[in-house]
């Protein structure tokens, strides 16, 4: 099994937006030293507790702090964008940074109806547009229109020697037809979707097009992971995650992931212990024993050989930990 890593650039409780960048730039090394796969990092615009809005700047200085493992977005917010803007700034990426660009995209406006009207003009038609500002990326990126097409004229220079790879990210039926249709590599978000995933992702095989030489149906589960030496401990420290998850769905502005202390503290509703027990079964909570034995859970339902790992903790070093120990565990680290 493969694992990567999904990082949202949390903000913990009492530290800065800076903090969090730089918390993200220690992930990205210490998942290359793990030997995690890849790392991405979301796109998010004025999200209370989120301090990335741009992962193109991020991947800029974070490919500089690495040198092997996969980066790429989690993901650019294609509606907000033109296709030939994308691409040029992943080439620049895969330029700089050979055979280690990966492109995901995704539909989401990524913060609020006021953000997204600051970003970009009619978003909803854009999202109406998603599978033609999708294949005019793709072209692009393969640098492949018809003979006669206005843009054959054009180039999103530099042209890397490897392209970007392009991935769509969705939680839903729609985004993985989509994705089948257009030849892409898939990434389902398992820890932000109510729908079922499995057959989703059996869906994204089965209907996947062959348009691009050496390309073949690819997928991953992203999931968000807990682990600690214990699960006692495990279990604690998830608090902060669950509280923060509450205050972003009710629309509170937060100072960050609370503290543990401050997590216990908190008087939940009964609207509010419902949401979180629905949040648990999605989640991956434990010690290292148990995180592999329910990511190989998972692996059955899904037939996937990679999964990526969100894991929201209060204490930076805390995450790092929970990295560590899943990669001790499942990654042959010593």
């Amino acid at each position: 099994m493969k694992l990567s890593i999904l990082n949202q650039a949390p903000i913990s409780a009492g530290t800065s937006a800076k903090d969090a960048l730089i918390e993200s730039v220690k992930l990205a090394q210490l998942g290359e030293r793990l030997g995690y796969t890849r790392y991405w990092i979301a796109e998010h615009h004025d999200m209370s507790g989120l301090a990335c809005p741009t992962p193109d700047v991020m991947l800029g200085i974070i490919g500089t702090q690495t040198s092997r493992i996969r980066i790429g977005s989690g993901a650019v917010l294609l509606p907000h964008y033109k296709p030939f803007k994308v691409a040029e700034t992943y080439n620049m990426l895969a330029t700089l940074f050979f055979n280690r660009i990966d492109l995901g995209l995704g539909r989401a406006p990524g913060g609020s109806a006021e953000a997204t009207m600051a970003l970009s003009d009619n978003f909803l038609e854009q999202v109406k547009k998603m599978p033609e500002s999708l294949d005019e990326l793709l072209h692009f990126i393969h640098n492949d229109f018809s003979k006669g097409d206005m843009y054959t004229k054009i180039k999103p220079t530099p042209v890397p020697q490897i392209s970007p790879e392009p991935w769509l990210l969705g939680t839903s039926e729609k985004s993985a037809i989509l994705a089948a249709e257009k030849g892409m590599a898939y990434a389902f978000g398992h820890f932000m979707s109510d729908q079922e995933g499995p057959s989703i992702v059996r869906n994204y095989v089965k209907k996947y097009k062959h348009k691009y030489s050496g390309m073949n149906p690819k997928a991953i589960v992203a999931v968000s992971v807990i682990c600690a030496e214990t699960t006692i401990e495990a279990e604690e420290i998830a608090e902060s995650a669950f509280i923060w998850s509450v205050q972003r769905a009710k629309g509170e502005d937060t100072n960050g992931v609370p503290s543990i202390e401050d997590a216990k503290n908190y008087a939940y509703s009964n609207e509010e212990h419902e949401m979180i027990h629905k949040w648990k079964r999605k989640m991956i909570i434990g010690n290292p024993r148990e995180v592999r034995s329910k990511l190989e859970e998972l692996q059955k339902l899904y037939n996937v050989n990679e999964f990526m790992l969100v894991t929201i903790t209060h204490s930076y070093e805390a995450r790092l930990k929970s990295y560590e120990l899943i990669a001790k565990e499942m990654l042959s680290v010593s």
